[in-house]
Order: C-alpha cells, then sequence, then structure tokens
C-alpha cells in the first residue's frame, strides 16, 4: 500500500514537471514569435520612412495592413506600428500634391487598420494632419476613395479628443452629398460620422444644416425604424428640428411628418424618442403652424401608446404633445398629468393602496388602446370618404 502511495506520487511530480516544461517551451515559442514579429514591424516601419521610390512606399503600407489584420494580437501590432513611428509618414501619403491615388488608398486602408479600436492612434492620426488630405478626398469623383475617406472620418470621430478638429473642417456638407449618392455602406458611414459629430458638445451647426433633412427623411422612409441606424437617422432629425430651417425642411420634405409618426409607432426606444422629440418641436415653436399638419397624419395612436410604453423621457415628451394637439385652449386643457392622478384615485378605491399601481397601470393601457381603436376607425372612414373623389379627378 505505502508502495502504491509512492509510485502514485512520484507520477505526480513527474507529470507536474512534463507540464512546466510545456508551458516554459510554450513561453519560450511566444517570446520568439513576438521578437520576431517585432523585428517585422521595424523593418516595415523603417522601409516606409526611408523609401524613396513611391512603390515602395505602397508596398510598405500594404504590409502594415496586411500584418495587422493578420496578427493574433492585432491590438498589441497596431500599438508597435504606432511606437515604430509609421502614423506621420503614412498621413505624410494621403497629400494629393505629391502622391498618386494608388498611394493614397494603400495609405488610407492602412491607417483605417491601426485606428480601429485605437483610441491613442485615433488620435495621432488627426494629430498628424490627416483631416485636411481627407476633406479632400471626400471631394473626389472617385467613389471608392471617397466612401474610404468617410470610413476614416467615422472611425476617427469615434474619439471625443477628434470631434472638435473634425467639426470644425468643413467635413458635414461632404458627408450629406453621400447620403444623397453613396452606397448602402457609405450612407451608413456618413450617418454614423455625422451623429458622432453632431451629438458631442460642438455646435451641431458646424456640421448639419437643414440640407441634411431631404436625405435623412429619404433613409427614415426606406430603413426599419426599430434599427440602430433609424435611431441615429432620428437623433439627427430631431437635433435639425430646433432650427426653423430644419423644421421647414422637415414639414416641406415629401411625406415627413408621416415618416416621424410613423418611426413614433413602429420605432425602437430609441428612435421613438427622438422622433417625438422632433414632433414636439415642430409644435412647440407654432401650435397654430404644425399642429394640424400632425394630427392629419394619425399622430394620436402612437402617442397615447407611448405615454405607456416609451422612455421616461418619450413618456413626458408625448404627454406634452397630445396636450398642445388637444382642441381646448391651454387654461382648459386636461394634461395628462391630471388624467393620471384621476385613473389613480379610482384605482385605489377599487383595489386598494398596494395595488393600485398595476391597477391604474393596466387601465390607462386599455384606455390607449381604445383610443387607439377609435381613431384608426377614423382614419379608415376619412380614407374611404377621400376615395370617391379621387377615383372621380382620375
Amino acid at each position: 500500500m505505502v508502495k502504491e502511495e509512492i509510485l502514485m506520487e512520484e507520477e505526480e511530480e513527474e507529470g507536474k514537471g512534463n507540464l512546466e516544461e510545456e508551458e516554459e517551451e510554450e513561453e519560450e515559442q511566444m517570446q520568439k514569435k513576438n521578437r520576431k514579429c517585432k523585428n517585422v514591424i521595424e523593418e516595415i516601419a523603417e522601409k516606409l520612412k526611408t523609401a524613396v521610390e513611391e512603390v515602395e512606399k505602397i508596398e510598405a503600407a500594404k504590409e502594415i495592413r496586411k500584418l495587422v489584420r493578420k496578427s493574433s494580437f492585432s491590438g498589441k501590432t497596431r500599438s508597435r506600428f504606432s511606437a515604430a513611428g509609421v502614423i506621420p509618414p503614412l498621413v505624410d501619403m494621403l497629400q494629393p500634391c505629391s502622391y498618386s491615388l494608388l498611394a493614397r488608398e494603400a495609405a488610407l486602408l492602412a491607417l483605417l487598420n491601426l485606428a480601429s479600436r485605437n483610441e491613442r492612434n485615433k488620435i495621432r492620426i488627426v494629430a498628424s494632419g490627416a483631416i485636411p488630405p481627407l476633406v479632400e478626398l471626400l471631394k473626389f469623383q472617385n467613389g471608392n476613395l471617397k466612401e474610404l475617406a468617410a470610413a476614416a472620418i467615422l472611425t476617427l470621430s469615434a474619439a471625443a479628443a477628434n470631434k472638435p478638429t473634425i467639426a470644425a473642417s468643413g467635413v458635414g456638407p461632404l458627408l450629406v452629398q453621400i447620403l444623397s449618392s453613396g452606397t448602402v455602406q457609405g450612407r451608413v458611414d456618413s450617418v454614423t460620422a455625422l451623429h458622432n459629430l453632431s451629438t458631442s458638445k460642438e455646435d451641431p451647426k458646424l456640421v448639419l444644416d437643414a440640407t441634411a433633412v431631404y436625405p435623412l427623411m429619404n433613409l427614415l422612409k426606406d430603413c426599419k425604424k426599430y434599427s440602430k441606424f433609424a435611431e441615429k437617422t432620428t437623433a439627427l432629425l430631431e437635433i435639425l428640428s430646433n432650427s426653423e430651417e430644419g423644421r421647414d425642411a422637415i414639414t416641406n420634405a415629401d411625406g415627413g411628418i408621416l415618416t416621424l409618426v410613423e418611426t413614433v409607432e413602429d420605432g425602437s426606444l430609441v428612435s421613438t424618442e427622438h422622433a417625438v422629440g422632433a414632433l414636439l418641436s415642430l409644435c412647440q415653436s407654432s401650435r397654430d403652424k404644425y399642429r394640424e399638419l400632425i394630427l392629419k397624419e394619425g399622430a394620436i395612436p402612437g402617442l397615447l401608446r407611448l405615454t405607456a410604453e416609451g422612455t421616461p423621457l418619450a413618456q413626458e415628451r408625448a404627454k406634452t404633445l397630445l396636450d398642445l394637439l388637444r382642441d381646448s385652449p391651454p387654461e382648459n386643457r386636461f394634461s395628462s398629468s391630471t388624467l393620471e392622478r384621476i385613473v389613480y384615485d379610482f384605482a385605489t378605491q377599487v383595489d386598494g393602496t398596494d395595488k393600485a399601481a398595476d391597477t391604474a397601470k393596466r387601465l390607462l393601457q386599455d384606455m390607449v388602446h381604445r383610443s387607439m381603436e377609435l381613431s384608426m376607425s377614423r382614419l379608415q372612414l376619412r380614407a374611404s370618404s377621400c376615395t370617391p373623389s379621387k377615383v372621380q379627378s382620375s
């Protein structure tokens, strides 16, 4: 028995020894791999910085992109390339007067890979002067380069420290142009870049003006109202609704108010909050001008639902807008908060204090549901009454 125990202990010790040897070998292999990678990075960086011929610089830029993409430790690889000093020469390759389109594209792709998921590199790229040549690329007729530049602006604008420089560069109108004429990916990148820049501490007017309303509204019409894309688009439209020019553009856009109403009905929690914010901004600026326009698009059902199911801010906005849309004058208006108090008091009398909150919520939801049904019936009746005249006029 003692012998067996001794043998077992010896086997365990031998197993531990083998395991330690394997771990040491793995660590040594990893160190060799790191040293080799570091040497390769330094060689590529030196090649990029000292090359005289453009073709060699292009080759080095492509190697940087390839190594970052293929590396198992891409985060470390990005940092090592940056430490090796590749960012300034890559930014220099973006200059329109000094390098060909092929060189600029290779440099841009390398910079995009270095900036991805690396805040410090994003800041270094902008500090090295990348924004002016990127703005020039956005003016280009070459669609691929233009959209690569938009992707770069999107990536770089994710760093808060970069936003003032980018916002002040005149990039806004160029991104708005891509909203109308770019590919799907180009439009998504442009909306996200505009969102990054417009929701920062900088003045949104530096980036956005009323000309953005029409393409944004068209994009919102065509996308799923609960998507992340719709959330960013409605956020931009809400910002634009705070100016008179923006409100006029929303009203004049084909189906502009209707699209916002549909977003209130079908959007995510975020997009409904922004859409109702835009509608409220319109109505608060001039109730007489916008009240009928909003009512005509059947806004009441969605707003009523939002008072029960939206975010706290969306609920507050929906209640305020419903008050503004009522026929009664302000002094006689029956506020949403008053209605809630009456329902709560009634629920307390029926079910007691403990269950009052749940009962009141169910009663309010039932009222919302019934109101929606009545509004839909009225809309259907109005639509059917309009049909004969349309047929006759055609």
